[in-house]
Formats: structure tokens, C-alpha cells, sequence
């Protein structure tokens, strides 16, 4: 079976909880919002994320000489976005999201896009982590050392 198959789509908070800060396993929140909500994706990650979470700004994680907003980025900046959040080629990826637009779908799928397979969403996104008390941090993001991440295959796409 290929790692692909064998990395479920979804992630437990239970599952979560009992894992995370494990070697290998790293947590990122992709929370975005629509101009029109009034309401700020990175401000609302300071105030309140999953204890360890890296942030995954969907709107610096984009092509930004695209007149589009969250244009695909060039293989060479995704790399280098994932790098500096501290993603290797062997990490198992949590991706979350507080957002009605389910916005870690779409970190997932350009983890795959760029050939990292053991990338999951987690399943009811904070409100599930926060309904079984798991652990929250506010503030600065979290330092990291800069990853190995590099670009492969799709995948999936044997």
C-alpha cells in the first residue's frame, strides 16, 4: 500500500491528542476568511491555536504577482513557505482551520499538489480540539528550525 493510501484524510482530535508534539508530527492552522466577514484569520490564530501550530497563510502562500487573490504559488516558494514552517519530507501534517469555508481542504490539497502525502485534516477543525480541552497557546507564533521540505510528485498521481 502507498503511503498516500495508507494516510487517512481526516484526523481525530482524540487521535491528535494522544500524538502531538511526537517527533514527526506537525500542526498547522490554514484558517481563512472572506474580506466580508469582518473577521482576521491571522488575528484570531494569535489569540487562540492548537498548543505548537505553525500558521499557513493561505494569503501569502500564493503566486502575488497574480492579479487573483490565493493564486497557486511556484513550486520554489511553496517550498520555501513549508521550509521556514519547519515541514520535512517525513512529517505526518495536521492542517486545521476555524473557518465556515473549510479553508485547511485547502492547505491539504496543495500539500498533495506538491508531493507530501502524509498530510491530514483535522476533523472538526479547533472547535473538535477545543470540545475535548485540548491544549491552546496564544501569542507569537512558535519559533521553528527551517525544515528540509522539498518539492516531489504529486501525489498520487502514479
Amino acid at each position: 500500500m502507498s503511503p498516500s493510501r495508507s494516510t487517512p484524510l481526516t484526523a481525530k482530535a482524540e487521535w491528535l491528542a494522544g500524538n502531538i508534539g511526537k517527533p514527526g508530527i506537525k500542526v498547522l492552522d490554514a484558517t481563512s476568511h472572506l474580506p466580508t466577514l469582518g473577521r482576521n484569520a491571522k488575528e484570531e490564530y494569535l489569540a487562540c491555536r492548537i498548543a505548537g501550530a505553525g500558521w499557513f497563510d493561505i494569503e501569502e502562500i500564493a503566486d502575488k504577482s497574480s492579479k487573483l487573490p490565493h493564486t497557486l504559488p511556484s513550486a520554489e516558494f511553496f517550498q520555501s513557505k513549508m521550509q521556514a514552517l519547519g515541514i520535512e519530507n517525513d512529517d505526518y501534517v495536521i492542517v486545521y482551520c476555524n473557518s465556515v469555508f473549510l479553508s485547511a481542504a485547502r492547505a491539504w490539497w496543495m500539500l498533495r499538489l506538491f508531493g507530501h502525502d502524509r498530510v491530514s485534516v483535522l476533523d472538526g477543525g479547533l472547535k473538535s480540539w477545543v470540545a475535548i480541552s485540548g491544549a491552546t497557546e496564544s501569542g507569537p507564533a512558535p519559533s521553528t528550525n527551517l525544515g528540509g521540505f522539498t518539492v516531489r510528485a504529486s501525489a498520487g498521481a502514479q
